[in-house]
């Protein structure tokens, strides 16, 4: 690229920036009912422009096609009439939840007559910054909308026409309510170079960085970002079948949280069984993956209930597949199980399948992921199960926000202080 080509670039985010942060304020003063008619009017332009988002994402199915991209990421791009109700349902759920600006998170009153309040307020300006799903334009937007945050999206170039009719309709309803239509805005081109004026922050235009997608995309973002990150850079997401497991219940643990759907970061990609139930539950399980065309890489044990199991080799414990293949592993007990999630997981999600309550609460206390579960599939790993609305994304670090973003993580706080004449002595 040309230096007058990235100049161009540059000036194009500097203003975005500069429109954002003079949206945010007008947003993060605006009322609730404002709030809540732009999401409504927004998700009836999703159902009414519902055939327009699918012939737009099928110019990007067919691109995408063509350029040889996975099964299951030509899945996280694929819109039907089915998931855009689902995106529309999703911004009508966000408009349904309480408004988390404005919060008063605590009080309490000096010795000296000060009357303090903590109050939630917005954290200003959001980038997003995402690969494939389309509907991340919808939850992401609408999100940042609700908690009272401009919000820049750079969608991926895979999903540029489905994002830009998407947008186009969170547009419809900011206009509706008579709130800036800057407060949404999307990056308009596919130039990479865009990514990189995010990451140095739009001339301090931009407070907090999010990024969805791929293990690459992540990692650039928390490795280059001048501003505040919330990410995994991958979910290595595990279930371990316990000496008190259920069989029955197992299985349909194991299929859902593995096949239900294979590229979203709540997929189990590691099955741990342990050696007290090897020979009842095992086979049983390793036959219902492959049976239904999923790989199994399995170790000794494993490999020695079914000849398809191939081999599993150290790097596959780290391997987050995204598709339909998992490594299997035998271990010796609790302790066992949580030792390999300590060297291999990545803190996002991990669940126990087990009947004996002592050793599930110890899994939950001591297994440091975002995300424990007990008896439930790994696949409840979403803001939207969670009873957020949607999410933004998952975040797996330890500062400010955890686990799925949802309303009450996109925003921060401030003091109020009331006094009566007070001075400090």
């Amino acid at each position: 690229m040309g230096s007058q080509e990235a100049a161009s670039v540059a000036d194009m985010m500097t203003a975005l920036g500069e429109r954002a942060r003079a949206s945010a304020h007008a947003l993060g003063l605006a009322s609730t009912d404002a709030k809540n008619r732009a999401l409504a009017a927004a998700a009836a332009a999703l159902r009414a422009r519902g055939a327009q988002i699918v012939e737009a994402n099928a110019r990007d199915m067919d691109a995408a096609a063509k350029a040889g991209v996975t099964k299951a990421n030509l899945d996280r791009l694929m819109l039907d009439a089915r998931r855009v109700e689902s995106m529309a349902t999703g911004v009508d759920d966000i408009a349904a939840l309480p408004d988390p600006v404005g919060r008063v998170l605590a009080t309490f009153e000096r010795p000296n007559g000060l009357k303090i309040e903590r109050v939630a307020t917005p954290l200003g300006v959001i980038g997003v910054i995402y690969e494939s799903r389309p509907n991340v334009t919808a939850d992401a937007g609408a999100l940042c909308l609700k908690a009272g945050n401009a919000a820049i999206l750079r969608g991926g170039s895979d999903s540029f026409h489905s994002s830009t009719i998407i947008h186009q309709c969170l547009v419809e309803g900011l206009r509706a309510a008579n709130l800036p239509e800057a407060a949404i805005q999307l990056v308009p081109t596919r130039d990479r170079a865009a990514v990189g004026e995010m990451l140095k922050g739009l001339g301090g235009n931009l407070d907090v960085i999010v990024p969805r997608g791929g293990k690459s995309l992540v990692a650039r973002v928390q490795e280059e970002a001048r501003v505040p990150v919330f990410a995994h850079l991958e979910g290595i997401v595990h279930v371990y079948v316990d000496a008190a497991a259920d069989l029955d219940m197992a299985r349909a643990i194991v299929r859902n949280a593995k096949l239900r759907r294979t590229g979203v970061c709540g997929a189990a990609e590691t099955l741990l069984v342990d050696r007290a139930v090897e020979r009842t539950h095992l086979a049983p399980l390793v036959k219902l993956l492959l049976d239904e065309g999923c790989e199994v890489r399995g170790d000794a044990a494993v490999r020695g209930v079914d000849p398809r199991v191939a081999a599993a080799h150290d790097a596959d414990w780290s391997t987050e597949y995204l598709d339909a293949v998992i490594s299997a592993k035998v271990v010796d007990g609790l302790d066992a199980a949580m030792d390999h999630i300590e060297r291999y997981g990545s803190h996002h999600t991990d669940c126990i399948v087990t009947q004996d309550s002592g050793r599930a609460e110890r899994f939950l206390r001591e297994v440091d992921s975002a995300i424990v579960l007990h008896n439930a599939s790994t696949q409840f790993a979403d803001g939207g199960e969670f009873g957020f609305g949607a999410e933004i994304g998952i975040a797996t670090g330890r500062m400010h926000a955890r686990g799925p973003v949802g309303l009450e993580q996109l925003t921060s706080f401030k003091y109020r202080v009331r006094g009566a004449g007070q001075v400090r002595p």
